[in-house]
């Protein structure tokens, strides 16, 4: 596989980081210690640098009808400014990737995949807009995105963007993005910033051109350091996803799972008047009640011990296997294992007392709600 490294690649090794192939890039796994990593975005605020992740512009007079056909959401009803979760499938139902669309205007929407799916993504797009009046043009090539993490996201923020400009940042709603002033080596730079995340925690994720990319992450750790900034890898994101119980592509979803399954099925619009790629297959799912009265069904559990389960350990009920872990590890916040598996759904009721087999040595666990970290707002 080739490796590819994004822009920010010479901070990181500046940093002392140490790396990990993820999705075919070279990414900062972490930089000194994950678990003060962890710890700095739930308290204060951490830096990542997501440029691995994919851009692809999608405009045109049937931007809106594209997509609501290419994507199981309806596109269409998301107002300029906003943006919208959503799954791109294949024509059976399983999910090709989960993904963020931001509309920036009546015939634009920016489409974001995640990195080792953004080709993958970009190819179903283009290959689907064939009856379409639209453009679909992947940038992520030359785009980096860096994310600001944690409860003073906010406050860092404010401190590089012109104060005329802080109703801007202050107003925007979870889920929305806005061009905004950045004040990058002096110089006000115009950029798209998105009040969204991948930790749980109130955070930004700024999109910028490669060639201003270590400019605006010097920048940043420059302004933040003082409130408790610090740069974060991607071993830190993963436990602070798992708490926030955010399913990660590879893991949670695959084009083998489904979205009823999965807990998406509010993701899935089958009530929009078009055809969609993949809606007959969802429908028939729905129907047979996957996810809610049949199959297996994506859950939470906590070890009721000290030891934590981890991804393909299987999950047990009376010494039969009813289910496979697909993400876990300890809690760093909230002191306790705790895991994501899919389950037979007679045994996924939050109260259930299932056994992990942990190389062998089953170890009680328990079925509860998700998440399983809440920020307080």
């Amino acid at each position: 596989m080739t490796e590819n490294y994004t822009a920010l690649y010479e901070q990181h090794k500046e940093a002392g980081a140490s790396f990990t192939d993820f999705g075919g890039w070279q990414m900062p796994l972490k930089y000194d210690s994950e678990l003060a990593e962890h710890h700095a975005v739930r308290n204060a605020a951490g830096l990542f640098d997501l440029s691995h992740m994919g851009e692809v512009w999608v405009t045109g007079p049937d931007a809106a009808a594209f997509l609501d056909y290419a994507l199981a959401g309806k596109l269409s009803a998301v107002v300029t400014g906003k943006a919208k979760y959503s799954l791109i499938c294949a024509e059976d139902g399983g999910i090709i990737d989960d993904l963020i669309s931001y509309r920036r205007g009546e015939e634009k929407y920016l489409v974001v995949p995640n990195a080792g799916n953004a080709k993958a993504v970009a190819a179903a797009l283009t290959e689907r807009a064939s009856n379409f009046d639209v453009v679909v043009e992947d940038v992520s090539e030359g785009t980096s995105l860096i994310a600001v993490q944690g409860p003073k996201a906010e406050e860092i923020l404010l401190r590089l963007v012109p104060v005329g400009q802080h109703s801007l940042v202050t107003e925007l709603k979870y889920y929305a993005a806005v061009e905004v002033g950045l004040k990058v080596n002096g110089t006000e730079q115009q950029l798209l910033l998105a009040r969204t995340g991948y930790t749980g925690e109130d955070g930004f994720e700024i999109y910028v051109p490669n060639a201003e990319a270590a400019s605006l992450w010097k920048a940043l750790l420059e302004t933040g350091g003082g409130l408790g900034l610090i740069p974060a890898g991607l071993a830190c994101r993963d436990s602070l996803r798992l708490e926030a119980g955010m399913p990660l592509y590879g893991n949670e979803l695959s084009l083998e799972a489904n979205a009823y399954a999965a807990g998406l099925g509010p993701v899935v619009s089958l009530a929009k008047e078009s055809d969609f790629v993949g809606k007959a297959a969802l429908t028939a799912l729905k129907e047979a009640g996957a996810g809610s009265t049949t199959g297996r069904k994506l859950v939470g559990i906590k070890g009721l011990g000290r030891r934590a389960a981890r991804g393909h350990y299987s999950v047990l009920k009376d010494g039969v296997v009813v289910g496979e872990v697909t993400s876990g590890q300890p809690s760093p916040t909230l002191g306790y294992p705790v895991a994501m598996a899919y389950v037979d759904v007679e045994h996924s009721e939050p109260g259930t007392v299932l056994e992990v087999d942990l190389r062998g040595k089953a170890e009680p666990f328990e079925v509860v709600a998700l998440p399983f970290y809440k920020r307080r707002k």
